[in-house]
């Protein structure tokens, strides 16, 4: 795994990671936000380059805006020494990283995360692709950036719904991985959380899990806990007009997918409870008409954890330790839909 640099001064990351590098040209990808609030901070501090700007949002993850990256790539006549920086968050890493892996067979790349999310969960693992046909990261690879350059300066740039959004992921490690991580954090105030030491430990975390298995064979799944009925959450209301963001989808996942931790993998009805409160308290509650029930519950058949038509799901057996591949069947997930419903 190539390393994670922090530094909470952007222009340092860029000097001391950059510009000591031997590259033909360097391309920075940005979209419009992070062109306008993020791009100011560095650009001084980069040496000669070229920008190109793509729109923002999970709705424009597609091949269709790789097309016009890798448009933009041949007519800058980018050679195989060249250098992508991907500066933004999780949809423009996973997007950028993905074109500089198929462009000419591969050209190196750095990812500058700039918003939580992307810090401390797309940052690392070397997860990387595209949206299609409205199924999420349906079409991609696992190539690992040169480096990853994080600074929580760019927090600073987010809306407060953003950040929020990243600290799903957050809550979601120390469910999976470590008690007393879980128990550190401040769901009451959450924005009062210190952003240097979470995003440190997070990365630490994710980390430790996938060294132990970088192509998700196994362990690794266990990142995907809330994330089963989560994406489809994510994915059914996308295009509608009650989008969610993917840190408030994955909350309502995790509160479904703690439900049936009670019924298959031991999680105490306690732990649901503190679990169900202290995620309520962050993400409050998104209503999710039963009509739908039906389409969400399809979507969850592409998930890529799946073997055949058996859904798997990463479970809890308590706080910090969760297990995967546990099959779950419609009817199961549609009790819990029926708890998160009835909270």
């Amino acid at each position: 795994m190539n390393p994670v640099k922090f530094n909470s001064n952007p222009e340092a990351l860029i000097k001391e990671e950059i510009r000591p590098l031997d590259f033909s040209q360097l391309l920075v990808l940005t979209d419009q936000n992070t062109f306008r609030d993020c791009y100011p901070l560095i650009e001084n501090s980069l040496p000669e380059h070229f920008v190109f700007t793509i729109l923002p949002g999970e709705e424009f993850k597609t091949l269709e805006t790789c097309a016009g990256i890798w448009k933009k790539m041949t007519e800058l006549a980018l050679d195989r020494k060249a250098l992508v920086l991907n500066l933004g968050g999780g949809v423009l890493g996973d997007m950028g990283g993905f074109c500089a892996s198929i462009f000419k067979r591969g050209i190196q790349f750095i990812n500058m995360p700039t918003t939580l999310l992307s810090q401390v969960d797309a940052s690392v693992g070397g997860k990387l692709g595209v949206d299609f046909q409205g199924l999420k990261n349906h079409l991609g690879v696992f190539n690992e950036p040169r480096c990853v350059l994080i600074t929580t300066q760019f927090l600073q740039t987010l809306p407060e719904q953003e950040l929020r959004s990243g600290f799903a992921e957050v809550i979601k490690h120390g469910l999976i991985r470590d008690k007393t991580y879980f128990d550190s954090l401040n769901f009451e105030n959450w924005a009062q959380n210190d952003w240097n030491l979470l995003t440190f430990q997070s990365v630490e975390i994710k980390k430790q899990v996938v060294q132990e298995d970088p192509k998700e064979l196994g362990l690794r799944k266990i990142l995907n806990f809330g994330h089963t009925l989560g994406h489809a959450l994510e994915t059914f209301y996308l295009n509608g007009p009650h989008h969610l963001l993917h840190g408030e989808a994955i909350a309502a996942g995790m509160i479904c997918e703690a439900w049936l931790s009670v019924e298959k993998t031991g999680l105490s009805k306690q732990e649901l409870t503190e679990i169900t409160e202290k995620l309520i308290q962050v993400y409050g509650k998104i209503k999710i008409d039963s009509s739908d029930w039906e389409a969400i519950l399809e979507l969850c058949l592409q998930d890529k954890k799946n073997e055949g038509r058996t859904m798997l799901f990463s479970l809890l057996k308590g706080i910090g330790s969760c297990s995967f591949n546990i099959p779950v069947n419609r009817e199961e997930m549609k009790q819990a839909l029926t708890y998160y419903s009835t909270i």
